[in-house]
Parts: C-alpha cells; sequence; structure tokens
C-alpha cells in the first residue's frame, strides 16, 4: 500500500491488538496511511494503573510494536494527556481523522467525549467502535427499557444477540505516513520494576497478542473439556487464565467466542463450553453495571451498606495483604496473588471473603489491593466482584454467606495442592491438618517440622467467632 492523503490515527488503549481491532480495520481500508497511537496518561482514567498492570503494559506495547512493525507501521508511544497529545500529532502529520475503540467507565467517556469535541472543532473527523465486548451496556435491555440488575435474565437476553458477533481479520498490512512520527523510548517509561524487581514469578506470562491466542488454544485443547467442574479446582490448570490478556485487549471476546463455539462444534463438551461462555456474560454484566451506575466504583450498589460499621485494622490488613493471616487457603490465594499478579477465581472468593466478614474491612480496601497487584486489574470486574461477595452488589452472594476456609480448602484443595505450592512451610502436613494446621497433634506438626506462631502463624482471628460478629454487625442494618 502506498499513502494516499491525510494519515488517519488509531487511537489505542485496551485493544492492544491487530485482529478483531474495529478501528484499525476501519483505518487500514479507507486506504490512508496509518499512525498508529498509545499515549500513556500516568494518571488515568479512570484511575492511576497499578504496579503489577505497569509490568504487563510494558510487555504488551513491546509485543504490539514487533506486530505493527511486521504490518509496515510504526507505533507511536507518547506520555501526557489525551487532549493535548493527539492535537500535537494531529499538528504535526496533518491527520483528518482519528479512530479509536471505546471504553465504558464515565471519566474514560467523559474524556473521549471531549476529546471528539475538540477534533470536531478543528475540522478533524473521529469514530469510535465497539472492540471489548460481545454487547455494549445500552444493547441488552429490559423490557421496561432500562439495565438489567440480575446477571441470569441478562444473560439470557444477551446470549442471542452475542452469537451474531463476528470477529474481524487483522490488516494484511499498512500504509505508513508519508514522513516518520516521533516516538517515546518504552524504556525510559519505567514501567517494569526495579529496586528492586518483584516480577520474577511473573515469568509465566507472555504479554501480547500471540500469547493471548496460544493460551486461549491450550485451554481449548484440554481444561475446557472439564471447565464446568475443574474451574474450581485451585490446585489444578482448569480454568483459561486469560483474563489479562481480556483486560489489555490483546484477544476480544467475539474471538473467545468464536473459537469456543467451533471447539465445541468440533466435539468439546457443550456443557463445559457453555459454562465458560457464562463467565463472558458475567464479565459482560459487569461492564453494563460500570456503564449503568458508575457509582459502584466507590459507593455499594445496594444504598443499605452504606451505614455499615467497618473496621480499621491496619495489622490485619497487612497480614491479610502478605500472606499470614494462619489460614492456609486464604494465605496461599494471597501469596499467589503477590508473586504472580493474578489469583485463582476461587481463591479470590475466598480471600475476599475473608478480608469483608471474618475481618470486617471495607472491601474498597481489598478492591485497591487487587488493583495494584493483579496483572488483570479491570475496574468492572474487579469492583463488582467485590461487591459481590461483600452482599452489596447487584445480584449479589447474600452477606450471610460467609465462607468457612477450612471447609472451602477442604472442598476446593482436597490434596493440599495449592497450599503446598503457595505455603511451603506447610508442605509436609497430611491433606487433613494442611487446612488447618491448629488441630494438628504436636507430633504431626514436630514431624512436619511446623512451629505455630514461629514458622507459621496462629490464625489472626476465630473464624466462628469473626462469622458472629460479621452476622451480628449485619443485622444492625435493618
Amino acid at each position: 500500500m502506498s499513502p494516499s492523503g491525510p494519515p488517519t490515527i488509531v487511537w489505542l488503549r485496551k485493544d492492544l491488538r491487530l485482529a478483531d481491532n474495529p478501528a484499525l480495520v476501519d483505518a487500514a481500508f479507507s486506504g490512508a496511511p496509518v499512525i498508529p497511537l498509545y499515549i500513556h496518561d500516568e494518571e488515568g482514567p479512570p484511575r492511576a494503573m497499578g504496579a503489577a498492570s505497569r509490568w504487563w503494559l510494558d510487555k504488551s506495547l513491546r509485543a504490539l510494536g514487533a506486530g505493527f512493525r511486521e504490518l509496515g507501521a510504526a507505533l507511536v508511544l507518547r506520555r501526557g494527556g489525551a487532549m493535548e497529545v493527539i492535537g500535537d500529532v494531529v499538528k504535526a502529520t496533518g491527520a483528518r481523522r482519528v479512530v479509536w475503540n471505546r471504553l465504558y467507565d464515565r471519566k474514560s467517556i467523559a474524556r473521549d467525549d471531549a476529546v471528539a469535541a475538540a477534533l470536531k472543532k478543528g475540522g478533524v473527523e473521529s469514530e469510535s467502535f465497539n472492540a471489548s465486548l460481545l454487547n455494549e451496556p445500552d444493547a441488552v435491555l429490559t423490557g421496561s427499557g432500562g439495565p438489567y440488575r440480575v446477571f441470569t435474565p441478562y444473560w439470557k437476553a444477551a446470549a442471542p444477540l452475542a452469537a451474531h458477533a463476528e470477529p474481524l481479520r487483522a490488516p494484511g498490512r499498512l500504509a505508513p505516513p508519508a514522513s516518520r512520527v516521533a516516538s517515546e523510548d518504552i524504556d525510559e517509561w519505567a514501567l517494569h520494576p526495579t529496586k528492586p524487581d518483584w516480577s520474577s514469578g511473573f515469568q509465566a506470562w507472555t504479554p501480547g497478542e500471540d500469547g493471548a491466542r496460544r493460551r486461549l488454544a491450550q485451554f481449548l485443547g484440554d481444561a475446557a473439556e472439564r471447565y464446568a467442574k475443574g474451574r474450581d479446582m485451585m490446585g489444578e490448570q482448569g480454568v483459561s487464565q486469560l483474563s489479562p490478556h481480556l483486560h489489555f485487549g490483546e484477544i476480544g471476546p467475539r474471538q473467545v467466542w468464536a473459537s469456543a463455539r467451533e471447539a465445541a462444534d468440533q466435539g468439546a463438551s457443550h456443557r463445559d463450553i457453555e459454562t465458560y461462555l457464562k463467565e463472558l456474560g458475567w464479565r459482560e454484566f459487569n461492564y453494563s453495571l460500570l456503564f449503568n451506575y458508575p457509582e459502584i466504583t466507590h459507593r455499594p450498589f445496594n444504598p443499605a451498606f452504606a451505614g455499615f460499621q467497618w473496621r480499621d485494622d491496619p495489622e490485619s490488613f497487612k497480614a491479610w495483604t502478605r500472606g499470614l493471616t494462619g489460614y492456609p487457603v486464604v494465605d496461599a490465594a494471597m501469596r499467589q496473588l503477590w508473586s504472580t499478579g493474578w489469583m485463582h477465581n476461587r481463591a479470590r472468593m475466598i480471600a475476599a471473603s475473608f478480608l469483608i466478614k471474618d475481618l470486617m474491612i471495607d472491601w474498597r480496601e481489598g478492591e485497591a489491593w487487587f488493583w495494584d497487584t493483579l496483572v488483570d486489574a479491570d475496574m468492572a470486574n474487579n469492583v463488582a466482584n467485590w461487591q459481590w461477595v461483600a452482599g452489596s452488589g447487584a445480584d449479589a452472594a447474600p452477606f450471610f454467606r460467609i465462607f468457612n476456609p477450612m471447609l472451602q480448602g477442604a472442598k476446593f484443595d482436597p490434596e493440599g495442592a495449592y497450599v503446598r505450592r503457595w505455603v511451603p512451610e506447610l508442605a509436609n502436613l497430611s491433606d487433613t491438618d494442611i487446612h488447618q494446621p491448629w488441630k494438628a497433634d504436636a507430633a504431626a506438626l514436630r514431624t512436619a517440622g511446623v512451629e505455630l506462631g514461629v514458622t507459621y502463624p496462629q490464625p489472626i482471628v476465630d473464624h466462628f467467632a469473626a462469622r458472629d460478629n460479621a452476622l451480628a454487625a449485619y443485622a444492625r442494618l435493618s
């Protein structure tokens, strides 16, 4: 392709891929030169990126840059506010059109509207597309025209619409602009941690579009066949681990949907595939909540919880973040998070329930910790799922559903594989004792090399007394 006319800027955000990228495809097929632009706004919106997400972004942008080079284009990297950066690039290149894929939190929407208005004032066209969702939040409404507040009827209405969402092929070639566009050096952004580099456990991840495709293919060829049951087993590879790839847009939900449907057509278990696709539906539902009820980022969805009396307990919160609560399955979850930037979904529910209901610490403190430490720190999912556990969210688990960490461990890590991996000081305990070492007899502890209070902490709270306290606090709401 040869350049023809003024260039089109493709403003990239949570869509760091070449395939099924509607804004990029639109720009490519216009015949105009294409300038792929990523803007690193360190203050957001919707909020400043957490440390684990910065690590991922560094690797993802490097992979994306290599992909663009293969298409004959150069990824332009700039820091700053979107309005200023886009204005500068438009002025420097003579671009007459800017395209992007939509975001769904209110701060990003307001920013994008302001950018579009400024471009229009300057005689520059803009257009946005849907790359992140099977169905946009205003496309799935109740019979009365409002948003759904309960998942099951939402997904019953949304799933048939999703069946028509076909992914787009990546462009085969991009026309470069007539002259090189100045780009910053990603090394200068210092996204990778130093002094210290705490990311050694992140090396199991392969950020980027190719890594996302390989992970999906591996899942559909193996764990998808037993997903309905295996997704809850914390010591097994029973889940796709696609969440960070979806969060950064290295793969889109339309691609996942199409590949999963194809796997089912080729003989994969329909029950297991449908269960997996329902998880995509839960993600869609969370985005609908974020779009239609933006206050859920900082206030309980259910206003009855506005007066809940949370405890201020910095020491217990610190023990929770470090995986030193004395409850093995909770500690395994928190250590997996710190080491890898990710946590098994069942473990997320257990760890969140413990913070909220055993320690009675505000869910917003846990949500903020996850935002900083998760490589898949997606605002819609993070906020909605924390509120779900707290009982204050849409379609939430009732507050009085309080996870027993011992029973959860025994049921979903029956052989203790998950705890043994992440809490190695307990590795030599029996399958029975490993989820409640304080009940092991002295001989078993000595044989296993465990000294409670020394090599592994005593429980920081009695679960059953804490449960009673939480239920009493809940009762006071009414």
